[in-house]
């Protein structure tokens, strides 16, 4: 099977001639000209390729900004106000909120500039331009090239690129593949440090129904949050200063009062972080019936711990809220996730594909060689189950779900450092390690972690398919002189001194030596050692050697897709880089008999309205708006819109995403996916895949009416394009 590289070209020739269900897909957006402005238009956008994308004007991408590197923002005003979602800027919030100053509970509005936070650490990156360089990243590959022989042209020819591209002092570089690795782009970024928070509903809003409506539809979430970016003089990047000034824009979005009815176009553009739409079948099936069932259970059993003790004291929601919310937002997509993959027959259709896929490869004498590669897919996931599921369940207990797990291996991390880089080295890392534990120990309680500890512990000795990975916790617990994991969670954090934060800073005032030496006979940090050390030898290399097989037979497979069904159109992964989506504003029918509108109203806030309930209380004032009707000029025929859903194809990353409209304008922000189709990160179904996003008028009219922030407003341009 002969590969040939030809830049643009690879990807222009296979998408030109075919058509795609309506909302599918993830597009470049600095190739839409030629490949999807004509479909967009078809739909009903107004606006040209170029009003999207281009390097000689400003266009909307340079009102897309990569938020903290996690998630997407968009800048609405002249003065670099920016756009997000509350649970996007959660933590921020959380780090101004105290007991005295609940700005979680009770929300924030800055009065003037002056009155806007600083947020140390927080970034705002901005696409400049996007380069094709598959040509020179690909220099001298050949057929004929081991995967690492392959690899290591590709870094050289990478660095290269790098060394020889143009760029300013302020700006840097990224390149990324695509397709598996079959084509490259170069990113050249812009990024700003000095972001500030200006506003946030309270959570009673911004995360509205919380976890229970989370990943669901109907929806009436107002997540949303205001940030400002500020910049030097020159309006480049600078650190923080009270000197800077607000960031002027090259463009900024207009924001719509007209809002939207069903069958509107709609477009995403945002920062997608990870899909894998083009895996085998083999793949799929491990995920459902293996894979997403172990990370449920896991994580399952934490939430329950963490959920009771947050219920039962406030001073604990308030400290727990971020890290319970990110705990459950992958655990209730995973459920919705194979879920959808079963209901749509995902594995069936892949499988259906898989055999068009082997006819095609044996009739074409070209490709005749692609038929072997789906019965090696087959060995491959076969023989690396065993260390797929070990890989899951050891890192969703001894890496994600456990905090004191996560400390002790940061200062395993630290003896190593002591011994490989001495007192300098040491010291360097002390000091970052510091600056995170100032923050964790705020918001840490040990007798819940070590309630989760124990609960784990016994999950990852029962369920663990690799016989020599519990023998680290058997000894240990055979050395705590029990074989009752309450009584060894007891033992092991009584024993423990990283449960205390000033027993941490008495260790990091002693020499470093000494501390060393102390941190090594810390029972956490030694059971930790020997976890981490029995996954190094019984799980890393089978699982590094394997995926590093698969990994090369995905490329093989995505170039051999392209090349054996020239007339079907194809789109890259997600990666983490600047995608655009577009669809329709569109209700959908999850199951027999239920069929979902596409809008909700802040009628249906008031229908779940439950006083005193942490999901779904609302402040008084946002009821007695809603009693009196005070919408303002935010309402649709004398209803308040509150969210809607689309065909748009989105994922994580998307999480603050602006929803344009056809003339290029806010009508949203998206912050989430239906539940049923969550699965669209690995299979697409145009039936049941929907986006979430909080309608822009409600952010409006929460800034405006219920928060009196109306010099916001002021700022903002509100336009009407359906009245043009």
């Amino acid at each position: 099977m002969k590969i040939r590289y030809n830049g643009f070209a690879f990807i222009l020739a296979f998408l030109m001639t075919s058509t795609l269900y309506a909302g599918e897909g993830m597009w470049l957006p600095q190739l839409l000209k030629a490949l999807n402005e004509g479909d967009m238009q078809t739909m009903g956008m107004k606006m040209t390729a170029e009003d999207i994308y281009s390097v000689n004007k400003g266009s909307l991408k340079d009102a897309i900004v990569h938020f903290n590197g996690g998630c997407t923002s968009e800048i609405i005003s002249a003065q670099g106000l920016l756009l997000t979602n509350h649970h996007c800027g959660y933590s921020q919030i959380q780090s101004h909120s105290s007991l005295e100053k609940n700005y979680l509970k009770d929300g924030f509005w800055a009065k003037d500039l002056k009155g806007e936070l600083k947020n140390p650490g927080l970034s705002a990156t901005l696409i400049a331009r996007i380069d094709d360089v598959t040509d020179q990243v690909l220099k001298g590959v050949t057929d004929g090239m081991t995967p690492k022989e392959r690899q290591s042209a590709i870094d050289i020819n990478l660095e290269a690129v790098k060394q020889s591209t143009k760029k300013e002092a302020y700006q840097d570089i990224t390149i990324r593949p695509f397709f598996k690795g079959n084509q490259y782009f170069l990113f050249v970024t812009i990024t700003y440090t000095d972001v500030r928070l200006v506003g946030t509903p309270p959570e009673s809003i911004g995360k509205f129904g919380s976890d229970t409506d989370n990943w669901v539809w109907p929806r009436h979430t107002g997540d949303f949050a205001l940030f400002r970016i500020y910049a030097g003089k020159d309006n480049l990047p600078a650190d923080y200063s009270e000197d800077n000034q607000p960031y002027n824009p090259k463009h900024f979005l207009p924001i719509s009062l007209d809002g939207i009815e069903e069958g509107d176009f709609s477009m995403v553009f945002g920062f997608p972080g990870r899909t894998d739409e083009y895996l085998p079948s083999y793949a799929v099936e491990q995920i459902v019936d293996v894979l997403n069932p172990a990370k449920i259970e896991v994580r399952d059993q934490a939430l329950k711990i963490v959920g009771t003790a947050m219920r039962s004291d406030e001073g604990t929601r308030l400290k727990y809220a971020s890290k319970f919310a990110r705990i459950a937002n992958y655990w209730k997509k995973w459920i919705g996730e194979k879920q959808g993959l079963e209901s749509t027959d995902a594995v069936g259709k892949k499988k259906r594909f898989e055999t068009q896929f082997n006819d095609r490869a044996k009739k074409s004498t070209d490709f005749r060689a692609a038929s072997t590669l789906l019965p090696e897919f087959e060995k491959l996931y076969k023989a690396n189950e065993s260390y797929a599921l070990s890989r899951d369940y050891y890192n969703e207990i001894a890496r994600r779900n456990i905090e004191l797990m996560t400390v002790a291996s940061y200062h395993e991390r630290l003896i190593r450092t002591f011994k490989d880089n001495g007192e300098p080295g040491y010291n360097n890392f002390k000091g970052r390690l510091s600056n995170f534990l100032q923050g964790f120990y705020k918001n840490y309680d040990a007798s819940i972690d070590q309630d989760v500890f124990a609960k784990l512990m016994e999950l990852y000795v029962n369920k663990i398919p690799i016989d020599a990975l519990k023998t680290p916790v058997k000894e240990h617990m055979k050395k705590m002189g029990t074989r009752d994991y309450k009584a060894f969670a007891k033992a092991i954090y009584g024993a423990s001194m990283l449960t205390d934060k000033n027993k941490i800073d008495e260790l990091y005032a002693m020499e470093p030596h000494l501390a060393v030496e102390a941190l090594s006979k810390d029972p956490l940090i030694q059971l930790n050692s020997d976890m981490s050390a029995a996954y190094s030898e019984h799980v890393t290399p089978s699982l590094n050697a394997n995926q590093d097989k698969i990994n090369e037979l995905q490329r093989k497979y995505m170039k051999a897709i392209i090349d054996l069904f020239p007339k079907r159109k194809f789109f890259p992964d997600a990666n983490g880089t600047l995608r655009v989506t577009y669809g329709k504003v569109n209700g959908y029918q999850p199951r027999d008999a239920v069929n979902y509108l596409p809008v909700t109203y802040l009628s249906g806030v008031a229908e779940k309205y439950v006083p005193g309930d942490y999901e779904f209380d609302v402040p008084k004032k946002l009821m007695d708006l809603y009693e009196s009707k005070d919408y303002g000029q935010y309402a649709d025929n004398g209803k308040m819109p509150v969210c809607f859903i689309g065909s748009n194809h989105t994922t994580g990353g998307n999480s603050g995403s602006p929803a344009i409209d056809a003339h290029g304008n806010l009508i949203g922000l998206n912050f989430d996916r239906v539940w049923e189709g969550t699965m669209s990160d690995i299979s697409y179904d145009s039936s049941i895949c929907r986006n979430i996003m909080v309608d822009a008028r409600y952010i409006l009219f929460i800034v405006d009416k219920f928060a009196g922030a109306d010099h916001l407003i002021k700022e903002m341009k509100l336009v009407h394009p359906k009245k043009k």
